[in-house]
C-alpha cells in the first residue's frame, strides 16, 4: 500500500491522517509540537465539524463554555456561548486519536524534504529520514514552499492586507471563564479569562500603519494599550498580570497558489489562512482537509482521474477562500466610526465587492459536469450550479438534483417529487424554496 507522509499534527493534518486510515492506507505524521499554549474560541458549529471529523476525543478534556461579548461599531451585546478551547490540551487528545488509529508519529522539527516524482524524503531533527510516496503539506502559514519540480497545477493565489496579531498571556485570579471581542481605530482585539485565572488578550493591527515600537518594548506597548481600554480594564478586573508572556504572528489572509499536484497536496492553513475575523481558523483548517483522503485516494489509486480530483482540490480550495474574505470584509465594512482609517479602508473592500451570499434565483440554475465525491474517490457527475453554489451541488438527502430539476422543468413540482419519500419530499420542498422556486 502507498506509503503517505503528513507534515503537521493540527487539526488539518489530524482529519487527513484519520481519514486516510479508514481508507487502509499507512500513514506516518511528523509534526513538532506547539511550543507554546495557546485558547482558541469556537462555536458550535466548529465542534460539529471537528466531531465529523472524528476528533471528538480530542475535545474531552480542552473546552470551556463561556459568554462572549462584542463591542462593535459603538454597539455592546452579548452573543451566543462560545467555547473556550485549551489547545496543549486539546493537542494531546490529537495524538491520542492519532495511535489509537495506528497512525506512526514522529515528534520532531522538519528540516528539509527532497521531493521528487518518484516520493519525498524527509529529513527529522534527531529522528531517521521517512520515505514515503505521498506528501500532504499541514504545517499552517509557514509551511515553506514545494521543490521547482513539483510546481504544477499553478492556481490564482491571493494575499490580503498584511496584518500582525499580538497574543499576550498571563496568570490572573481566578474566577468564570468569559471572552470578548472590540473594535479600535487601528484595528480590533480578542479577550479570554479562563476559570484557572489563565488570561489572553490579542491586538490585530495593519503592519504598514501600526507603527510599532521594537520588540523589547512590546510588551509594555501592550499593556498600555489595555489600559487605556474601559472594557479591557472592566473584563480582567484590573487584575495583576503575571509571568506575562507574548508571541507575535501574522494573521494576513493568504491563498497559495499551489495547493496540490500529482504527490502532494497542501491542506489547512498551508492551502489558506484567512484573516481571524474572517472565521474561526479551525474551521476553514478542516474545510480544506476533509476533502483531502478522497482526492489523495484518486490521485494513488485513480491517475487517469488524477486532473479531475486536482481541479476539484484547487477549486474548493479557492471557493472556501473567497467566501471566508468576503465575509471578513462585511465585518469591517459593519465597523463605521473610522472607515477612512488606514486599518479600516484597507479591508473594507478586500478581496472585491461581490456579494459573500448571492442573491436566490431559481431561474439561473443550470445543470453542468464537475468533479464530485463518491465511494472515496473523486469522480465527474451532473451537479446543479446556484448562484451562491458556483461549483454546484450533486444531491440533497439523497436525492441527485441534476435529473430532479430536468423533471421539474418537463413537468411540474406534483409528479417530479412523487417518487420521494415523506422524509425526502419535506427536505427537498425546503431546498427549492431556498432557491425561489415558487411552484
Amino acid at each position: 500500500m502507498h506509503a503517505i507522509l503528513i507534515l503537521g499534527a493540527g487539526p488539518a493534518g489530524a482529519a487527513v491522517a484519520l481519514g486516510l486510515r479508514r481508507l487502509g492506507y499507512p500513514v506516518t505524521l511528523i509534526s513538532d509540537w506547539r511550543r507554546f499554549p495557546a485558547l482558541e474560541g469556537v462555536s458550535v458549529r466548529v465542534l460539529e465539524a471537528l466531531r465529523g471529523a472524528g476528533l471528538e476525543q480530542a475535545l474531552a478534556q480542552a473546552l470551556q463554555p463561556s459568554q462572549r461579548r462584542v463591542a462593535w461599531n459603538g454597539e455592546e451585546h452579548a452573543q451566543n456561548i462560545e467555547y473556550l478551547l485549551d489547545r496543549p490540551a486539546f493537542d494531546r487528545g490529537l495524538r491520542e486519536a492519532l495511535r489509537e488509529a495506528g497512525v506512526q508519529l514522529i515528534e520532531g522539527r522538519v528540516l528539509g524534504v527532497q521531493s521528487t516524482e518518484a516520493g519525498h524524503r524527509v529529513q527529522v531533527q534527531g529522528q531517521a529520514e521517512q520515505v514515503g510516496e505521498f506528501l500532504v503539506e499541514a504545517r499552517g502559514r509557514q509551511a515553506p514552499g514545494l521543490d521547482k519540480g513539483l510546481r504544477q497545477g499553478v492556481g490564482k493565489g491571493m494575499r490580503g492586507p498584511e496584518t500582525v496579531s499580538l497574543l499576550n498571556r498571563w496568570q490572573g485570579p481566578t474566577g468564570s471563564a468569559a471572552s470578548a471581542v472590540y473594535s479600535l481605530e487601528d484595528g480590533w482585539a480578542w479577550m479570554a479569562r479562563r476559570a484557572d485565572g489563565q488570561c489572553y488578550w490579542q491586538l490585530t493591527l495593519d503592519v504598514a500603519s501600526a507603527g510599532l515600537p521594537g520588540k523589547a518594548q512590546l510588551p509594555e506597548y501592550c499593556r498600555q494599550r489595555r489600559q487605556a481600554s474601559a472594557m479591557a480594564r472592566e473584563f480582567f478586573a484590573d487584575g495583576e498580570e503575571q509571568q506575562l508572556h507574548l508571541h507575535a504572528r501574522s494573521s494576513t489572509a493568504i491563498l497559495n497558489p499551489q495547493v496540490c499536484g500529482a504527490r502532494w497536496l497542501r491542506v489547512g492553513d498551508a492551502a489558506m489562512a484567512v484573516d481571524p475575523l474572517s472565521g474561526n481558523g479551525i474551521f476553514q483548517s478542516l474545510s480544506s482537509a476533509l476533502q483531502a483522503p478522497a482526492v489523495i485516494n484518486t490521485l494513488l489509486q485513480r491517475p487517469q482521474n488524477g486532473a479531475l480530483a486536482q481541479r476539484f482540490h484547487g477549486q474548493r480550495v479557492e471557493h472556501l477562500f473567497q467566501r471566508f474574505a468576503r465575509t471578513g470584509r462585511d465585518f469591517y465594512a459593519d465597523e463605521q466610526r473610522w472607515s477612512e482609517q488606514p486599518f479600516w479602508q484597507a479591508r473594507r473592500h478586500w478581496p472585491d465587492r461581490q456579494q459573500a451570499h448571492a442573491s436566490v434565483d431559481f431561474a439561473a440554475l443550470r445543470i453542468e459536469r464537475a468533479p464530485v465525491l463518491r465511494d472515496g474517490l473523486v469522480d465527474e457527475a451532473e451537479v446543479v450550479v446556484t448562484p451562491d453554489q458556483p461549483l454546484g451541488i450533486w444531491h440533497v438527502q439523497g436525492v441527485e438534483l441534476a435529473p430532479l430539476l430536468r423533471r421539474l422543468r418537463s413537468q411540474g413540482a406534483t409528479q417530479a417529487l412523487a417518487q420521494l419519500n415523506p422524509e425526502q419530499d419535506r427536505v427537498i420542498r425546503g431546498w427549492l424554496l431556498s432557491q425561489g422556486y415558487r411552484p
